[in-house]
């Protein structure tokens, strides 16, 4: 018989109680699981842990993740990442319970440590990215309400939204001083909105969807062809799965627009995921308050439906399709005009009817390798009619690429090849000859490599190059190069170099071209343009011990042209003459932002911009054409946490333009005054899932016609019909035509809408 005194015996039982006891123990352990986003985007590498406890983990790089081995009871989960605020729950788990919980971060402001993908075409960290990209969150957009993005990038540093028609209200994206069709907008990294959708395809694009914008200055041809050579805009819409399951939001002004927006989640089983997004938009009150009989602003009654699917497949292969339809009624002109004198030569309107629809998505191929397939497809019509001049339109842009992302050691390759299709056709002589009718009718096969090498823990190298082929163009061939130096986990500096291309897209170079107001002349066979670029970009963020935090980021850039395609007004008036410069064109200056947050609950975000921009063609050098040599942006908030009560104070500041007059005799200023445009807006928060909001928009009460005689020439003649010419097709001065004018509404460089209220509503479930 075996004494319970025996040392060995004891022992035995020791450590049999002991497995008994951990074995019972941990079949009563609970577990919580869940995804980490912020509005959407999967935020990876978030720590997670209970509070005064050593049990934690991080999320994946989907933002996923799990924490085991959980004692029952009462717990506090804390989650952290940089740039955002700490999140902090307390939980009561019971024995043997799996808690799905999924939550969102809250970026304490614009932060650094986004994940960016457009500078690459992969997922990285933005701090360490060696490509500069700007990220602007659903936050940033709510702090000016628009009814759309081009109205939203106004507040953005270095990006301005310009008007090029005082009638149709219609425009293109500046960055860096370089006009529209050198931006390339994209949607979930898809080049959609280009050609005809660069003057129309902005609006519509609900922004309940919108996860982040992110902004890339300066050429990108190497990674994304044709029109991204003064930079791009990517809008990332959100990941179905980890999506709100319904957000409202809508507003109205004194001006009596309406807009509203509308998104919601629908799960269809266990695998399908879609998101539905709807925008709705009405303006239908003429308004003169500069008394020239015609439309400050143009009415507009415009309806978009998005949806978006993602379909869960077997290893995490991905799998998401996208799809668009706008419909857009818009129409500017005299007063009185209405539907029945459209095309006729009594009363003047410009009446643009467009329907546009998109498709888009990714499928990662069944492979042992991940192989990414990408593709975009847009069909845009548009029956316009300026004056009684009609301009109906086609365009259809096809788009698929193929990529491959290896690791090998220290370098992080991407292979890439790409197909684009551009058909055009239109009702003009661009897209005709002798023979009849003749669309434009183009393939563009690309091949693209990079290779991103990791040197050492604070040195990086980025090298690229695309080959393009174009029938019209023949083989062209751009390179990049980036240097990263992270001299500490606080200061990073970046080089940029690389060259851009851009080939032709006749009657889309400028919204002026497609206006009754002028003839356009296309003086030679036009060539594509080429452009380099190197770009110098510092950041600099402080954190101190008391919650503040400190961003600066500043970049110089200079972009040097060659072949450029330019537009002359000034030749002869009544004509755009298009052709290649026979010089040189150079965009250079100097950009800044910073962001700054206090624990007291005040955020400010402020960015300026110097630069010039000219041409040199013989020995003469001119200064471009509707290009401010100095800009700034800002956005203050401020939380009065007490009263749930939110304060944003916007707005922006430009510096005087060159300006497109007529004749000598002409009696407008040739540079547009400094002016600025400054909105306020209170939001309350005090009510589970909704926000009331109000303000002013325009709070100066700022229009072009503030220090103008007039802004349309010859508004009182539109049809050019009391006009005498000269032998030569040009004007002359007469008792009614003291200027020697014809009727013209391109001398416009800002908003024609004076102050207003708005008051809005948004629901978030």
């Amino acid at each position: 018989m075996i004494s319970f005194c025996n040392p060995f015996f004891r022992i035995l039982v020791i450590v049999l109680s002991l497995s008994i006891f951990n074995t019972y123990t941990y079949a009563q352990e609970a577990k919580i699981i869940g995804a980490i986003t912020d509005n959407g985007i999967a935020i990876p590498f978030v720590n997670i842990r209970l509070k005064n406890s050593t049990t934690g983990t991080s999320s994946n790089e989907s933002g996923e993740y799990e924490l085991d081995g959980i004692q029952p009871g009462r717990h506090v989960l804390l989650a952290s990442a940089l740039g955002y605020k700490i999140f902090q729950t307390t939980l009561v788990l019971k024995a043997d319970e799996i808690l799905s919980l999924n939550f969102e971060l809250i970026p304490n402001i614009e932060s650094l440590d986004d994940i960016v993908v457009t500078g690459t075409l992969k997922p990285v960290s933005r701090l360490e990215s060696p490509v500069p990209v700007e990220v602007y969150s659903p936050a940033f957009l709510q702090q000016n309400p628009t009814a759309n993005v081009f109205e939203a990038l106004a507040n953005v540093n270095g990006v301005r939204p310009q008007i090029n028609c005082n009638v149709c209200n219609t425009g293109d994206v500046h960055i860096n001083g370089l006009e529209g069709p050198y931006t390339l907008v994209m949607i979930d990294g898809m080049p959609i909105v280009s050609g005809l959708g660069t003057v129309y395809g902005l609006s519509g694009i609900p922004n309940s969807l919108i996860a982040q914008i992110e902004v890339v200055k300066g050429p990108a041809s190497s990674l994304y062809g044709s029109e991204a050579v003064g930079g791009l805009i990517n809008i990332i819409t959100k990941y179905p799965p980890t999506a709100s399951e319904m957000v409202a939001d809508g507003y109205l002004t004194g001006w009596g627009e309406y807009n509203l927006d509308i998104g919601s989640k629908i799960n269809l089983g266990d695998k399908t995921t879609l998101l539905l997004g709807i925008n709705y938009f009405n303006y239908d009150n003429p308004i003169d308050n500069n008394n020239d009989n015609f439309t400050d602003v143009t009415l507009q009654n415009r309806v978009s439906v998005f949806q978006k699917w993602n379909f869960q497949r077997s290893k995490q292969r991905e799998f998401s399709l996208a799809g668009r339809y706008l419909y857009e009624n818009r129409w500017g002109g005299e007063m009185q005009w209405t539907p029945e004198f459209r095309g006729t030569d009594s009363i003047y309107g410009e009446s643009i009817y467009t329907n546009r629809w998109e498709l888009l998505g990714k499928y990662q191929l069944p492979l042992t390798i991940p192989i990414m397939f990408s593709f975009s497809y847009t069909n845009h019509d548009q029956n316009s009619v300026y004056g009684t001049l009609p301009y109906v339109a086609q365009q259809r842009i096809g788009f698929g690429q193929l990529t491959w992302g290896p690791e090998i050691n220290s370098h992080d390759l991407l292979f890439g090849t790409a197909l684009r299709y551009n058909y055009y056709d239109d009702n003009t002589t661009a897209t005709s000859n002798n023979f009849g009718n003749l669309p434009d009718k183009v393939w563009i096969p690309s091949l693209f490599a990079q290779d991103e090498i990791t040197l050492s823990e604070k040195h990086t190298l980025l090298l690229g190059s695309r080959i393009d082929y174009d029938k019209r163009h023949g083989t062209i061939f751009t390179p990049r190069a980036a240097y990263k130096w992270k001299l500490n986990d606080f200061d990073v500096l970046r080089i940029n170099a690389g060259t851009g291309f851009r080939v032709v897209n006749l009657f889309t170079e400028d919204h002026a071209a497609l206006t009754g107001a002028r003839e356009v002349v296309i003086a030679e066979s036009l060539n594509p343009e080429r452009s380099f670029n190197i770009n110098l970009n510092y950041l600099k963020k402080i954190y101190s011990s008391n919650g503040t935090y400190l961003n600066f980021d500043t970049s110089l850039f200079y972009t040097y042209f060659s072949n450029r395609i330019l537009p002359d007004y000034e030749t002869d008036p009544n004509q755009i003459i298009y052709s290649n410069l026979d010089g040189n064109s150079i965009s250079k200056g100097i950009s800044g932002n910073l962001d700054l947050s206090l624990p007291n609950g005040l955020k400010v975000l402020v960015g300026a911009t110097i630069m010039e921009v000219s041409t040199l063609e013989g020995q003469v050098k001119t200064r471009q054409i509707l290009t401010e040599r100095f800009s700034g942006t800002w956005n203050m908030s401020y939380a009065f946490t007490a009263w749930n009560l939110t304060v944003d104070y916007t707005g922006n500041i430009y510096g005087p333009m060159r300006l497109p007059l007529l004749g000598e005799l002409d009696p407008r200023d040739e540079f547009s005054p400094t002016w600025s445009i400054q909105n306020i807006q209170f939001t309350y928060k005090g009510w589970e899932g909704f926000e009331l909001y109000g303000g002013i928009k325009n709070l100066l009460n700022w229009t072009p016609n503030n220090n103008a005689p007039f802004i349309i020439a010859r508004a009182n003649d539109p049809f050019d019909k009391n006009v005498t010419y000269n032998s030569n097709g040009q004007a002359i001065a007469t008792a009614d035509n003291p200027y020697a004018l014809t009727f013209d509404p391109t001398y416009v460089y800002g908003p024609n809408q004076g102050i207003r209220a708005f008051f809005g509503l948004r629901y978030r479930y």
